[in-house]
C-alpha cells in the first residue's frame, strides 16, 4: 500500500494560476489565446506556467496551425488521486494505532 504523494507533482499544481491553467483544462482542450482570456494572464507569464505543466507531465501539446492547444493529461491527475486515495485507505486503517511517548 503506497503511504506517500508525488511531492514534485503537488508542488507543481499548488501554483493557483497553474490549478486554474488544469482546471479549465479539464473541461476543454484550449490553445494559449483562450487560456488568456480564461485567466486574465499575461501571455508570458502563462506560457512560463504552461512549460512547467508541460515539463512535470501534466498537460501535452497538439499544433494547430499557428497555435498550440493544451490538453490536460488525465491518466497523470488519475494517478495523483489514487495515491491520495492510498494515503487516505492507509491513514483510515491506522487510526487505532498510536505510538507511546518513552
Amino acid at each position: 500500500m503506497l503511504t506517500s504523494v508525488d511531492t514534485d507533482l503537488i508542488r507543481v499544481l499548488a501554483d493557483p494560476l497553474r490549478l486554474q491553467i488544469v482546471t479549465l483544462l479539464a473541461k476543454e482542450t484550449l490553445c494559449t489565446t483562450h487560456l488568456v482570456e480564461e485567466t486574465g494572464a499575461r501571455q508570458t507569464n502563462l506560457s512560463n506556467h504552461l512549460k512547467v505543466l508541460r515539463e512535470a507531465g501534466v498537460v501535452e501539446t497538439e499544433p494547430c496551425g499557428r497555435f498550440t492547444y493544451y490538453k490536460l493529461r488525465a491518466d497523470v491527475i488519475a494517478s495523483l488521486a489514487g495515491q491520495f486515495a492510498d494515503l487516505a485507505e492507509s491513514a483510515r486503517a491506522a487510526a487505532g494505532n498510536k505510538r507511546s511517548c518513552p
